[in-house]
């Protein structure tokens, strides 16, 4: 016991160093500001991709908001993730994200997949920064998951209500619907990236990497549904 104390002593400068370069953003994980290839080694690139269950300050967040009164899923079932993405000009971004915890492990492992390709991802905050309201969220391309709503226009939850679903880059990947004969796209901000035969940033499609890794972990792409197209909507059924 006395060697091992004595290694610790020995290693624990070294281990302080480690983490001295890393910034307060990191360490407080400050999701939404930019940080650097050196400050994510000094924090240990494992360290940001992590889960935790949504503790007293988290939850304060959400309550109210993604959270509601009458929110009907057990606080205990939902996790809050740390990961890094990169935006379209390839800076490293703090991201978070809220998930069922049944779906928290392929969120990790798809996040870091993407990240190591430096797949674009512009902005990944708690969707409760918009007061969970999804038209502000999705008009700054905010890249959301939990938020207990019903679909629009419905009386029917949808899966983000469960925190099973997750939306990628949503402004550039709407969701479109014909009503009455009319096209619908949600946001209507997105209206110029409804035309799915152009090239543009941070658009998805079935031949795409992020598309690709939801698939193979079991998700279903509302791309891919006949009724509507939701280009930016990831959900996994239990």
């Amino acid at each position: 016991m006395t060697r091992f104390l004595a290694l610790l002593l020995l290693l624990a400068p070294g281990l302080r160093c480690a983490y001295a370069g890393a910034p307060e953003a990191l360490r407080t994980w400050r999701a939404g500001e930019q940080v650097s290839e050196q400050e994510v080694a000094a924090y240990g690139i494992d360290r940001c991709f992590a889960c935790c269950e949504i503790d007293d300050a988290t939850f304060g967040r959400m309550r109210g908001k993604s959270y509601k009164a009458e929110c009907t899923l057990p606080r205990s079932e939902l996790r809050y993730l740390k990961v890094l993405h990169r935006n379209l000009a390839g800076d490293i971004l703090l991201g978070e994200i809220i998930c069922n915890e049944a779906i928290s492990g392929d969120l990790l492992e798809i996040f870091r997949t993407l990240y190591d390709a430096a797949y674009p991802i512009e902005r990944m905050v708690l969707i409760d920064e918009y007061d969970a309201q999804d038209g502000p969220s999705m008009r700054a391309n905010n890249s959301s998951a939990f938020n207990f709503r019903f679909i629009a226009g419905t009386a029917k939850l949808s899966n983000h209500s469960r925190g099973m679903a997750v939306d990628i880059n949503p402004l550039y990947n709407p969701c479109v619907r014909v009503r009455n004969g009319r096209r619908l796209v949600d946001p209507a901000q997105g209206a110029p990236y409804a035309d799915r035969t152009r090239d543009f940033p941070y658009k998805i499609d079935e031949d795409d990497l992020c598309c690709r890794e939801f698939i193979r972990h079991g998700f279903t792409w509302g791309g891919h549904w006949k009724s509507l197209k939701d280009y930016q909507h990831f959900e996994k059924r239990q």
